[in-house]
């Protein structure tokens, strides 16, 4: 009897989904996102570094030529109809397979680690409203602080000019800088990359979006500047092994304050204050409209451009990519779902409030990772 190789697929997804359900966040963390991934990384560092574009669009034209090769295979094969109907969708459930078994054994199973909290000793909680109410109004105090400290600063809303030449490179330096001091590996460079045509992830209620495929990051090439840079350094994040969507928010977060630039601790100050400011909006409406009208000139102007920004990319169909993007996380073990980006808020409040703060200062952790 021939072998079928397309069952080759069934067994890897079913050998990879009995992996991240029998073993534990420790080996986990041990053996595959401080062991093999950042092996993985490294190999698919070192092709990225010979391609000048992104390598996703390599990966979509391999695809789409392998589908029109198929395509072209079956319409000439001389069978009954039924059973090449019936032959080309075993096919595509082998690819989709494939697809999920190689997405876990090249990044996924990230998603089982050993929580970044407990790693770095942090103490956890979600917030009361009135603790959210006061971090936001405190965080106002920052975000004013940071924007009146960039050199030349007006009113006017702030452009690409302000930021760093060669932003991705920089943000990568800054990135394993910092998860060099936390204790997590950053072998192999991970890279963030632009994404044209501008609006195909803004339109899907995206970003940005990290391919385990390729190791690159990327982010929509229509983002406003000032969204640029975390968006960036959030998929440099899931690059250098984190799944969760707070746990790369939070990082990001720290990659931005870490910069000796400004704009740069403006930046990652003001999408805390979004995170801050679209949790606590719920609880009292009316007093966060009178509190956005005291906000700084200058800084109403950036979040108007911003917005401005996003509206020249209206979602397509939101719902659904809300309850599909939602159901995949919580598949993942992330009970919360699409809310886990928020989770920023729980782990900065908890990293600014450690033991040590007064101390070692803003950037030393209570613990480092495991080496």
């Amino acid at each position: 009897m021939k072998y079928d190789r397309r069952w080759v697929s069934f067994l890897l997804l079913l050998l990879v989904l009995l992996t991240g359900f029998l073993l534990g966040p420790e080996w986990t963390e041990r053996w595959y996102s401080r062991g093999l991934y950042p092996v993985i990384r490294l190999v698919l560092g070192w092709a990225g570094a010979l391609s000048p574009l992104p390598l996703i669009y390599l990966l979509l034209a391999v695809l789409l030529g392998s589908f029109l090769w198929k395509c072209r295979t079956w319409w000439r094969w001389q069978e009954a109809r039924r059973r090449k109907v019936g032959s080309a969708l075993f096919t595509m459930a082998s690819w989709l397979a494939f697809a999920a078994a190689s997405f876990m054994w090249l990044w996924g199973l990230n998603y089982g680690r050993v929580p970044i909290e407990s790693q770095l000793g942090l103490s956890v909680r979600p917030l009361e409203a009135t603790e959210l109410k006061a971090e936001l109004i405190r965080v106002t105090a920052e975000l004013t602080a940071a924007r009146s400290a960039i050199p030349g600063v007006t009113e006017a809303a702030i452009g690409s000019e302000s930021l760093p030449p060669q932003i991705a490179g920089f943000l990568v330096e800054l990135e394993e800088g910092l998860l060099d001091e936390l204790g997590f590996s950053t072998l192999g460079q991970v890279r963030a990359r632009r994404l044209f045509p501008k609006g195909i992830l803004l339109r899907f209620s995206s970003s940005g979006v990290y391919l385990p495929w390729t190791g690159e990051g990327h982010v929509d090439a229509g983002l406003h500047p000032l969204e640029m840079p975390f968006a960036m350094a959030h998929e440099l994040a899931h690059g250098y092994g984190f799944g969760d969507e707070g746990t790369c928010n939070f990082v990001a977060y720290l990659t931005c304050m870490r910069a000796d630039e400004p704009v740069m601790r403006y930046i990652g100050t003001l999408e805390y204050w979004r995170y801050l400011a679209s949790n606590y909006r719920p609880y009292e409406r009316e007093w966060y409209r009178e509190f956005y009208e005291t906000l700084p000139e200058g800084v109403r102007n950036d979040l108007k451009a911003i917005y401005e920004y996003l509206e020249r990319y209206p979602d397509i169909f939101p719902q659904v990519r809300y309850h599909v993007y939602d159901t995949y996380l919580k598949a993942q073990g992330i009970s919360e779902g699409i809310k886990n980006y928020s989770r920023i808020i729980m782990l900065v409040h908890a990293w600014e409030r450690r033991p040590d703060m007064e101390r070692t200062g803003f950037w030393a952790p209570t613990s480092g990772g495991e080496q």
